[in-house]
């Protein structure tokens, strides 16, 4: 259920309805627009509990709504301004396009800080990497990490990109908050529940990757899962879905990017390289990307993609990449957006 304030009810009647719910055993969510108030409530039998409070014969109460989603922080109807999320210098989810670049995984000192340089010089404005590597082998490489968190620091001490890593478990969590200006979670951690709740404690920016076999609906009650426990600061990546078919590694579900737009006010964040698995289907696909309402784009750039340690072969070199940041740039204008670390 939604309570939906009047327009520029103060913030004494505010409070006033969610003292009353508190009381009652719900939890409570603000969505404060412009000059609207509306107060998610969540709980136990909350239609047939509601209705019997009267909410609406309280001051500034304009009505009471049903939330028909099964997910209630996370929907359009909760909250219908679009999220903002701020990292840094930065804001995602506004007119601003962002581009998150940087190797799979930190593998050394001068590959970090290369890496770095070149994304920033051709417009990213956050630089990611790998320090844990969930990988599908065991024998593969997996991460320097705390070593490679400490190299991504000293990356972001150099460049001023903030950092974007990935967080794996609940008991490396707080190791990689230490570091991490974004925490992401990856496919196979979209349903790791112990480990979303963990998240949702603490106000770091999350990047909430889709599970390769999740459904739209999973996805977002994932990001709910974060937001329930206190943290709004969620952005939706998709990365590709498992089909039928072999050619690509994944199939990016660019669809998803207007649909989430519908469903959800959160960012939405586009993973070509995942989501195609070969290098020269990065670009198109990032073009068409932000011609469907991206927020943003995380890309793999690697100064040497054929000695890259990890995911090589969809890894852009840095010329690739700043050719690509030119042909989106050009899209995100025609689009009436802009890319935040390109030349204005």
């Amino acid at each position: 259920m939604i309570v939906v304030m009047r327009h520029m009810a103060p913030p004494e009647e505010v409070e006033a309805v969610t003292s009353r719910l508190s009381r009652a055993g719900f939890q409570v969510h603000l969505s404060q627009g412009v000059a609207r108030t509306i107060i998610g409530v969540i709980g136990n039998d909350t239609k047939t509990r509601l209705p019997g409070m009267a909410l609406e014969a309280m001051p500034g109460v304009e009505k009471v709504v049903p939330i028909l989603q099964p997910y209630k922080l996370a929907g359009r109807e909760f909250k219908p301004e679009n999220t903002v999320i701020r990292i840094g210098e930065f804001t995602i989810g506004g007119e601003d396009i962002h581009v998150m670049a940087g190797p799979c995984a930190v593998e050394n000192r001068e590959q970090i800080l290369e890496s770095a340089y070149q994304v920033k010089q051709a417009g990213a404005t956050m630089l990611r990497g790998g320090a844990f590597k969930p990988r599908t082998s065991p024998y593969s490489f997996q991460g320097l990490e705390e070593e490679g968190l400490k190299l991504l620091a000293e990356a972001r001490e150099a460049t001023g990109l903030p950092v974007v890593t990935e967080v794996m478990d609940p008991y490396t969590l707080h190791l990689v908050a230490e570091y991490a200006d974004v925490l992401q979670i990856g496919a196979r951690n979209m349903q790791n529940f112990h480990l979303l709740r963990e998240v949702g404690k603490l106000e770091k920016p999350v990047l909430l990757k889709r599970g390769p076999s999740a459904t739209i609906e999973e996805w977002i009650l994932a990001a709910e899962y974060i937001m329930a426990g206190g943290n709004y600061n969620v952005m939706l990546c998709e990365r590709g879905i498992r089909t039928f078919e072999t050619y690509t590694r994944n199939t990016l579900d660019l669809s998803t990017v207007p649909v989430l737009k519908q469903l959800t006010h959160l960012p939405v964040i586009v993973d070509p390289s995942h989501g195609t698995g070969k290098w020269k289907l990065v670009q198109p696909m990032s073009r068409a990307a932000i011609a469907a309402g991206a927020d943003g784009l995380i890309v793999e750039v690697h100064p040497n993609p054929s000695e890259a340690l990890s995911d090589g072969p969809q890894s852009l070199n840095p010329e690739n990449f700043a050719a690509m940041m030119g042909q989106i740039s050009r899209i995100a204008e025609v689009m009436g957006r802009r890319m935040a670390g390109m030349p204005r």
